[in-house]
């Protein structure tokens, strides 16, 4: 039986999440387990709770737990104590939007595949890249459909990043790519309370990708699955 853990940033309720690993429990060839935080952590990155303090695991129901941590702090807990077994595979997602280019600095959706690499296991960062309705079932499928071909561009120091375009006819097919660079469009609103404080609200501008022919995003908008490979760490030999 092949193991695989589960995780998110979305949270452990999140649809994409949940329809994954129903497709691929009724499979009937993996074993899967779903540790995933208990609310939404999007935009953590790498971030370790366990390092300030205890995290709580919550189990929910067969092989599955929400965790008080972060998406890092999941693949944590489920390798050093969780599961009986090391997973074979470590999937983070299915993210609900894009994480293409620069957006993997930020991503927990990458961090949480990052951090199993780290610890030696192969592991994919999987989105759905798009907005307005989000086609699960056919994500979800497709993926799975797709496993062993998906897993098989892992290698040592490096885990495996897939934005799938939101199509409800699903992809053309898959090509190899690399992160595009991302042009951020924030706005900050500053608003003054009574105590003489200062609240700081973000919000999000309509943002840009460099749209270099062969590229994450250059291939997600010809409706292709962007695939790419992406060290675990600044330094690093092959």
């Amino acid at each position: 039986m092949f193991n695989i853990l589960l995780t998110n940033d979305d949270g452990v309720n999140s649809e994409g999440l949940q329809k994954l690993a129903e497709v691929l429990r009724s499979k009937g060839k993996y074993k899967v387990a779903v540790i995933a935080p208990e609310g939404n952590r999007s935009g953590i990155s790498h971030a370790v709770s366990l390092l300030n303090g205890p995290v709580k695991l919550s189990k929910l129901g067969e092989d599955t737990w929400s965790c008080s941590g972060y998406p890092t702090d999941c693949v944590i807990v489920a390798t050093k104590w969780a599961l009986s077994v090391m997973p074979d595979l470590v999937i983070s997602g299915i993210n609900q939007g894009e994480n293409m280019g620069t957006d993997i600095i930020y991503s927990g959706t990458v961090g949480a595949a990052r951090q199993a690499s780290l610890m030696g296991i192969p592991a994919i960062a999987l989105s759905l890249a798009g907005k307005g309705i989000f086609h699960w079932d056919m994500a979800a499928c497709w993926a799975v459909d797709h496993l062993d071909e998906l897993a098989a561009f892992w290698e040592k120091n490096t885990f495996v990043n897939v934005n799938i375009p939101n199509n409800p006819a699903g992809p053309e097919g898959i090509v190899v790519t690399w992160p595009a660079v991302k042009r951020y469009h924030d706005k900050l609103t500053v608003m003054n309370a009574p105590d003489s404080s200062d609240w700081c609200f973000l919000e999000g501008g309509d943002d840009t990708f460099a749209m270099e022919a062969g590229s994450d995003c250059d291939v997600v908008s010809r409706n292709f699955v962007s695939v790419s490979s992406v060290y675990n760490h600044p330094i690093h030999k092959k």
